[in-house]
């Protein structure tokens, strides 16, 4: 199984910093995702939950930190 990573809500990317949307392919087991493909290129990710927009951070201590 296989999930799409993208950013739908181009504002946000642009926010964080990110300079263009981009789409990859990430590799499911079962229900589970390893953080390594979610942080391949960055070191933060935007998560859009129905209106709401989410960032989930990876910090210099390798902890996750998620905000609204």
């Amino acid at each position: 199984m296989s999930a799409m990573s993208g950013d739908g809500n181009g504002g946000a990317a642009e926010s964080a910093g990110s300079p263009s949307a981009t789409t990859r392919t990430l590799t499911m087991r079962g229900t589970r995702i390893d953080s390594r493909e979610l942080f391949a290129a960055e070191r933060e990710i935007i998560i859009a939950h129905g209106e709401d927009v989410y960032r989930l951070r990876l910090t210099s201590q390798n902890k996750l930190i998620l905000t609204k």
